[in-house]
């Protein structure tokens, strides 16, 4: 990865130098930094962002959005300036480059950069590739809310790791352990529930920040730590290697299920953490294994992803070849997805699905309702139905930004607005209530109301109406009971899937 940053020794001048005359091109490296890669580097970034049209906002907002990595700085893009002010003093001054003048933008940008680490001591001790990757996170979610930067691979191998221990600290400030992975690297050097880490490679813990201490413990790439350990048994010194946490974008979990002391009914339970090819792949070959299940739980409720292409897919093996979705390419331009294989089963399906749920999880949702493949039940969706435009970098890095929106196939718009479930499951919260429900369900004389076909209706009132459930586990439980029910009753079943209301 390109490496970015330092100290440069700018003198403000009562007048600001045009943005190709910042840097001497026969001094690349100052201070050890060279500080022309840099500028091309923010240069290319700009360029390739203006490609996406900025995420639909200004050059500016980008600018901008680096006073929030220093503390007490602001910054204003104007149409002429780019000033840097630090309390009540200007501390950095230059003219605007013209528009499109990419070399021009990314010289201001590390100028701006190099004044900012002089005024803050915080971004002074960061790494420069530190530095580096929270600049363009920055930048990029200032472009677009759901935007991300992610770090070339290649070069830092960036994967998500934990020493395995789940703790607090004490009120000493020392960190208390409250649970150890098992099989982990803490499991295996012998770390137990209520051990005290004291010490983290030579510092100690009580005059570590949350921050550093969770960088310590967990974040990417592995690495050695060297850990003091109080324990009841006295003080030890141990090392042990950060692990890699593996997290598949799909599980699936096989049960029979003997639900009120009736036949046993095997139920297929299909959990989406993001809707990828690999998830794809783990569902398409769990229905191959798993033949004629008397009913599918499909749980997206922590679903995400922005892969138009596998939420097809995963789409198309509940339905088959029918418009999935469409996407809005914010130029005027919508295409219509639909998936090129057919169906591979016809079993009851339930849809779950929570304020978590979003992206192309969101997509996925709308496809199996509007097409009545399921009974869709849980809380309204996130709203934030995006698709994800990569842009690639020279240096390997990625920037993401969610800057296409998704509709559903028949055209309902669900981007700041969401899929609204048609059982809420905070409001059946126990069991005469869910009783209650079945009973009209089954007698077709309860009132169902479909918002999602009420374009007047308010999403915000509907959130309040049928708000998230605070507890996991409460919700998990509901979530099973309400959807073995349907699973098991027929008639239930129908009435909630029927074409009409």
């Amino acid at each position: 990865m390109k490496k970015l940053f330092l100290i440069f020794a700018f003198c403000l001048l009562p007048f600001a130098l045009p943005a190709a005359d910042l840097f001497d091109k026969e001094t690349p490296v100052i201070d050890g930094i060279k500080v022309l890669e840099a500028s091309d580097t923010f240069a290319e970034i700009f360029e390739k962002l203006d490609s996406a049209n900025f995420g639909g906002k200004d050059i500016r907002a980008a600018i901008e959005s680096l006073e929030t990595l220093g503390k007490g700085l602001h910054i204003a893009a104007t149409d002429h300036r780019i000033v840097i002010v630090k309390g009540d003093q200007i501390i950095g001054n230059w003219a605007r480059p013209v528009d499109r003048d990419w070399q021009g933008f990314g010289q201001v940008t590390t100028a701006l950069l190099l004044k900012m680490r002089e005024a803050d001591a915080g971004l002074r001790r960061q790494s420069q590739s530190t530095l580096y990757s929270m600049s363009v996170s920055a930048m990029t979610s200032a472009l677009d809310a759901g935007g991300r930067f992610v770090a070339s691979r290649a070069e830092d191998s960036r994967v998500l790791t934990s020493a395995g221990l789940q703790g607090k600290r004490d009120n000493r400030g020392y960190w208390r352990v409250t649970g150890v992975f098992k099989g982990s690297q803490a499991d295996v050097a012998g770390i137990n529930d209520s051990d005290l880490i004291i010490g983290i490679n030579g510092v100690d813990v009580a005059q570590m920040s949350d921050a550093e201490l969770a960088a310590a413990l967990a974040g990417f790439n592995s690495g050695t730590l060297k850990l003091k350990v109080a324990s009841p048994s006295g003080t030890k010194d141990l090392s042990l290697r950060r692990a890699t946490i593996v997290m598949a974008d799909a599980d699936i979990i096989a049960r029979r299920e003997v639900p009120d002391e009736k036949r046993e009914i095997f139920v297929l339970e299909i959990i989406i953490n993001n809707v990828s090819e690999n998830s794809v792949e783990i569902v398409n070959q769990a229905l191959a294994s798993y033949k004629n299940p008397n009913g599918i739980i499909l749980d997206l409720r922590t679903a995400g992803g922005g892969d138009e292409r596998a939420a097809a897919k995963l789409a198309g093996l509940f339905l088959g070849q029918v418009p999935v979705m469409r996407i809005d390419e914010g130029n005027g331009e919508e295409v219509e997805v639909i998936p090129g294989g057919d169906s591979v089963t016809d079993a009851p399906m339930i849809i779950l699905v929570s304020g978590s749920t979003q992206g192309a999880a969101e997509g996925v949702a709308a496809a199996l309702y509007e097409n009545r493949r399921g009974v869709l039940i849980g809380t309204p969706t996130a709203g934030f139905a995006r698709l994800v435009t990569r842009i690639e970098l020279t240096n390997g890095g990625v920037i993401e930004l969610g800057n296409r929106s998704i509709k559903s196939g028949q055209g309902m718009k669900i981007d700041g607005r969401g899929i609204f479930p048609l059982v809420c499951l905070s409001n059946i919260r126990n069991k005469s209530q869910q009783d209650a429900f079945f009973i009209n369900a089954v007698n077709g004389d309860f009132n169902l109301k479909d918002f999602n076909k009420d374009d007047s209706a308010d999403p915000a009132a509907i959130r309040k109406g049928c708000p998230e459930i605070k507890s996991g586990s409460d919700e998990d439980a509901m979530a099973a009971a309400i959807a073995m029910k349907f699973l098991t009753d027929k008639t239930a079943y129908a009435r909630m899937t029927a074409n009409d209301e």
